[in-house]
């Protein structure tokens, strides 16, 4: 039986639903830039490829995460499914994302995170061995375990503060030692967990959707094991003021972890967080904004929407959050996201200065003019929440 949600979003989030049925995958007209041709006198079809199609670091549409088939229109990407398993024999259905080997990086076509090295404290990335097992060469996890069966739900708080919410449960729940990271042959790799101790057979139900969230991750659309693949809903927001997708899949703590249809990864806390781009950090920032503009009539986008509240309302389309680096435009990225929480004061909101925001030093300029603050007026800073979320593609 599909879970129940009511699905909101924290830092990493695809979109919000009600609290009845899993949301579809999230529309991303409110993002992806409009055609050139609007006002020129041409159609578009005259118009040459994108930049970006010569040099990846220039202007236009770019798929990082090569080694899955995107599907823009459906908000999802495609990515190889993988069968590894704990030394006690369960099965650990898993897919890769990010690595330090730059080489494989390459050759997958997976994101190159160089930073990761230093997630390899305490918990922090899971020791894992390449085995030879009914001859399968088969990569065995030393521990780590995920509960897919809690039902995910958050109850907004009351109006017109729907965040915090009043409660949340995350849908899926890591032991303590769970992270998404591995250590597989003296490199660290992303390889968040989709399921947990279930049989192919099992999973070969849902190669055409209507995938039960009791035992898979909450961002599956639809698993295959028979063709190799799993469908992943993906996330919207902004990197440096450029329109991207990207993959929600961990967090540290149990609030985001509901918020965004994530897994609690009790692990990831073990990595050291505030220090952004400096020696032996492995993580990169990623800004959320409480309490940007909503939507004021029903079915009706307001241009400027952005932030929890707005998620937590029920309108549709996430928080819209701010990336760090991305590779190709950057080269501090990581998929480890230290979540630093924005709030417009209540100055800047009865002067009219709130908008949306979509770059790091816009928002950072606002901070340290005095337009935004921490929660509640606090220091601005780390959260010091993680969230596990890949880059996928950017749209500009």
């Amino acid at each position: 039986m599909k879970k129940r949600l009511a699905l909101l979003s924290l830092a990493c989030i695809a979109a919000s639903a009600s609290a009845q049925n899993f949301p579809p995958p999230t529309p991303i007209t409110e993002i992806q830039p409009s055609p050139a041709s609007i006002g020129a006198d041409v159609p578009a079809t005259y118009f040459g490829t994108a930049p970006s199609t010569v040099q990846k670091e220039l202007i236009g549409p770019y798929q990082l995460l090569k080694a899955g088939t995107l599907d823009q229109q459906a908000g999802t990407i495609t990515l190889p499914l993988y069968k590894g398993q704990l030394g006690s024999g369960e099965s650990v259905w898993y897919v890769l994302t990010d690595t330090t080997d730059e080489r494989n990086a390459e050759a997958l076509g997976l994101n190159f995170a160089s930073k990761l090295v230093y997630a390899d404290v305490g918990r922090g990335a899971r020791k894992a061995t390449q085995q030879l097992i009914n001859g399968k060469t088969v990569v065995v996890f030393e521990s780590g375990r995920v509960d897919f069966s809690p039902v995910r739900s958050v109850t907004p708080g009351a109006a017109p503060n729907y965040f915090p919410p009043a409660a949340a449960q995350p849908g899926s729940v890591g032991d303590a030692n769970y992270s998404p990271l591995a250590k597989i042959g003296g490199f660290i790799y992303n390889a968040p967990m989709v399921a947990f101790n279930v049989s192919e057979e099992t999973l070969n139900g849902y190669c055409n959707g209507n995938a039960d969230h009791n035992i898979v991750h909450d961002k599956v659309v639809s698993i295959c094991p028979r063709d190799g693949v799993v469908t992943l809903a993906l996330t919207t927001g902004f990197s440096f003021a450029r329109p991207v997708l990207y993959l929600s899949m961990e967090a540290n703590n149990a609030l985001p972890a509901a918020l965004e249809g994530a897994t609690l990864a009790p692990g990831l806390t073990d990595i050291k967080v505030g220090s952004d781009d400096s020696a032996f950090s492995a993580v990169e920032r990623l800004f959320t904004i409480t309490n940007g503009p909503v939507n004021v009539e029903a079915n009706v986008v307001n241009p400027q929407r952005q932030g929890l509240n707005s998620a937590v309302k029920g309108d549709t389309g996430g928080p819209l959050n701010v990336l760090g680096g991305i590779p190709t435009i950057a080269t501090d990225y990581s998929p480890l996201w230290d979540l630093n929480v924005g709030e417009w004061t209540q100055h800047a909101i009865d002067s009219h200065y709130r908008s949306r925001v979509r770059e790091e030093f816009q928002i950072l300029g606002l901070v340290r003019s005095g337009w935004m603050t921490g929660p509640g007026g606090k220091a601005f800073g780390s959260s010091g929440l993680i969230v596990n979320c890949p880059i996928v593609f950017r749209f500009l």
